[in-house]
């Protein structure tokens, strides 16, 4: 057997029951892989600004409260505020975008029928009236297996209300207002002082 043959079948006999331990000692293994696929189908939903996709993995009686602190209950809210934030004519966003990320393990309850898990999002708002906008935020979910699928029950998202892109950019406007306003109140004191010192040459 070549040396690298040897060592790479050395790794395997190390590693291969290291891992089916792993997968017996989780009892919850399979869920997991579940769940991660639900979310990332989610993910891809959001991003394909499919709103049917999306409530394809929630349960007909999901609760969300979205990042605006609106609350939707069941599909048909759900879809509601997707329509008006970025399908209506009167829509706020062309369209949304974000890349999730699990923050640790999803915990198990309800004899392993209930499970809640937690993680971090970038996202890129493209709005209707101004231009593109990034935000960090946060969301909790919690999915419950019916039958032999697993289905979100709630959502919440959440972000910083007191250090975000917004705000910075918010901050840095008034800062340029100040500025200017300083600044032109300087020309304009001078200016003033110019004219009423020809005045009095004159």
């Amino acid at each position: 057997m070549q040396p690298l043959l040897r060592i790479l079948f050395s790794l395997f006999l190390v590693v291969a029951p290291v891992a089916v331990a792993a997968a017996e000692s989780d009892p919850h293994a399979a869920d997991r892989q579940a769940l991660i696929k639900l979310f990332r189908e989610m993910e891809a939903a959001i991003n394909a600004q499919d709103v049917d996709r999306m409530i394809a993995q929630m349960h007909p009686q999901v609760t969300v409260t979205w990042l605006n602190g609106e609350v939707s209950r069941g599909h048909d809210e759900v879809r509601a505020y997707y329509d008006k934030m970025v399908r209506g004519e009167k829509r706020i966003l062309e369209r949304y975008l974000t890349t999730a990320k699990l923050g640790k393990p999803a915990r198990f309850f309800g004899n392993g029928e209930v499970a809640v898990a937690d993680g971090t999002m970038k996202d890129e708002f493209f709005p209707v009236a101004r231009g593109p906008f990034s935000l960090d935020s946060n969301w909790t979910s919690t999915s419950a297996k019916v039958g032999d699928r697993w289905q979100v029950v709630s959502m919440h998202l959440s972000s910083n209300v007191f250090t975000n892109s917004l705000l910075a950019e918010a901050e840095r406007a008034i800062w340029y207002v100040g500025a200017g306003a300083g600044i032109g109140g300087m020309l304009l004191g001078g200016l003033l002082g110019w004219r009423l010192g020809w005045r009095r040459r004159s």
